[in-house]
């Protein structure tokens, strides 16, 4: 019988290329019987590789969502603006928020967690934010994902 309680790469979707040795990897991983989509930030250099705290999964069906709201965008990068694109359920008080904004000059795709408790409404430290330069590259690599789990339900 399999441990369900296992932490298992069950595919490898993609990754793109950042600057100074880093990359964001796009993984199918299951954990306790529940597949995702696990996108991360990696780090190698000379005094560490391996993943970073950067990074956030999703599920399948609110990967399916992203898919379809990056698709809608403009091909041409530039011609994106900064606003919401979509809430998503995670689970009760927890959403994914996807949107386009700016920070320290340049725009980029923020897929956030959002919480709404009685404890605490606001942003969580789980979250990944990608260039929107990449945008041609990141709208494929969910595209693969939202297809790798629509055929392998």
């Amino acid at each position: 019988m399999a441990d369900n309680a296992t932490f298992t790469v069950l595919a490898e979707i993609g990754s793109i290329a950042l600057k100074n040795g880093e990359e964001i990897r796009f993984t199918v991983d299951t954990f306790k019987g529940h597949r995702y989509l696990s996108v991360r930030k990696y780090l190698k250099s000379d005094s560490y590789s391996g993943p970073t705290k950067s990074g956030i999964t999703l599920s399948p069906e609110i990967v399916i969502k992203v898919s379809c709201a990056l698709n809608a965008l403009a091909q041409d990068y530039k011609a994106v603006e900064e606003g919401e694109l979509g809430k998503y359920a995670k689970k009760q008080g927890l959403s994914i928020i996807l949107r386009i904004s700016t920070y320290m000059n340049s725009k980029g795709i923020d897929l956030r967690q959002w919480q709404e408790d009685e404890t605490y409404t606001g942003w969580t430290k789980k979250g990944i934010r990608l260039p929107l330069e990449n945008l041609s590259e990141i709208k494929k690599t969910f595209d693969a994902a939202a297809k790798y789990f629509e055929n392998n339900e």
